[in-house]
């Protein structure tokens, strides 16, 4: 069983102190007061973002895929063919030096599109956007990129609101509900039987093969990412539609993978058949699976308290494992590379 001497001792820079204060994190960034820039006409938008700030990017896409907004998002290098004078360029770099989101915006400028930038600040691409007359926004930064998320997710929703449309009460649901499963998750509770991220981390003991609908696929490429680099595992995502296609005839083969259902309260009828489906054969099989749940409520809310739900099970398990959550060497290895002359 942890205790908080242990996680003392293995999380050298406090991030786990960090994710303690998401719910307060969040509903401050939310109420600081910014500058709100008006974008009229839009019909199109585009999110850039690479890793913790892809994931914004990622939610999103997701809040506004039912809306009569065309959506997309970019991780990479290459800009859509399809932007006009009604697309709003949305980029977001958490530490302000992410290559591909620098390169793309600059892109950018060779068309008519409107545009707008999220940093911390004293950036590369804070600079940039002075330098081209673009409005940035620079919400607070926490530890990292990952353990910022909130933060900027909150600054953003509340900066574009006349864009996005999203409703306030969403917005204040989700903060709420933030602070409600905190005091299950934190680490003042470290007990498996009632911490379900540190349940969930105790089970994982091989590769996760993570399922999910399409409606939730932000939290499971972002549990995906955070078992990467908080416990420096692998682990796997799968559509749970497109799974019954393909993916489904892996399981014939005994393995060490480890399949994790997240539902949603209100999947699609068709969807829940599927789950149904899909669980019935992991029993036949006798292959040991855990589900998780999104909370009711609006999209926000499940999105969010599942990043929060999931981010904290991979915390739990570097600890579990021994590993300090925080450095993640390769990935300065790529970028220490990528900026050699």
């Amino acid at each position: 069983m942890l205790s908080p001497e242990f996680i003392e001792k293995n999380d050298s820079s406090n991030m786990h102190k960090v994710y303690d204060s998401w719910p307060e994190i969040a509903a401050k960034s939310y109420h600081t007061k910014k500058e709100k820039p008006e974008f009229d006409g839009i019909d199109h938008i585009v999110f850039l973002g690479m890793g913790g700030s892809g994931t914004i990017s990622d939610i999103l896409f997701s809040i506004l895929s039912k809306s009569d907004i065309h959506t997309r998002t970019v991780k990479g290098y290459h800009l859509p063919a399809t932007i006009d004078k009604n697309t709003l360029v949305i980029a977001t770099s958490v530490s302000g030096e992410t290559d591909e989101t620098i390169t793309v915006l600059e892109d950018s400028l060779k068309t008519d599109c409107k545009r707008i930038a999220f940093s911390k600040g004293d950036t590369r691409l804070e600079h940039f956007c002075k330098m081209n007359g673009i409005h940035h926004g620079t919400p607070e930064y926490y530890h990292s990129p990952r353990a910022s998320f909130v933060s900027f997710l909150y600054y953003i929703l509340d900066s574009l609101d006349s864009t996005l449309h999203i409703k306030k009460e969403d917005m204040l649901e989700s903060i709420t509900s933030l602070q409600t499963l905190q005091k299950e998750i934190g680490t003042q509770n470290l007990d498996p039987s009632r911490n379900r991220s540190l349940g969930l981390a105790s089970w994982i003991t091989g590769t996760p093969v993570i399922y999910c609908p399409w409606g939730l696929s932000a939290s499971a490429i972002r549990f995906k990412n955070s078992l990467n680099e908080n416990a420096k595992m692998h682990a796997i995502v799968e559509d749970v539609i497109e799974t019954c296609h393909n993916g489904i005839v892996a399981w014939e083969r005994p393995s060490n993978f480890q399949p994790i259902l997240i539902e949603g309260q209100d999947d699609y009828i068709k969807t829940k058949e599927r789950w149904t489906i899909l669980k019935k054969f992991f029993d036949e099989k006798k292959i040991e699976y855990r589900e998780l749940y999104s909370v009711n409520g609006g999209i926000l809310a499940k999105l969010v308290n599942l990043v929060y739900l999931l981010d904290y099970a991979s915390i739990y398990k570097s600890f579990l494992l021994g590993v300090d959550p925080a450095p993640v060497g390769p990935i300065d290895f790529v970028k220490t590379r990528l900026h050699e002359k």
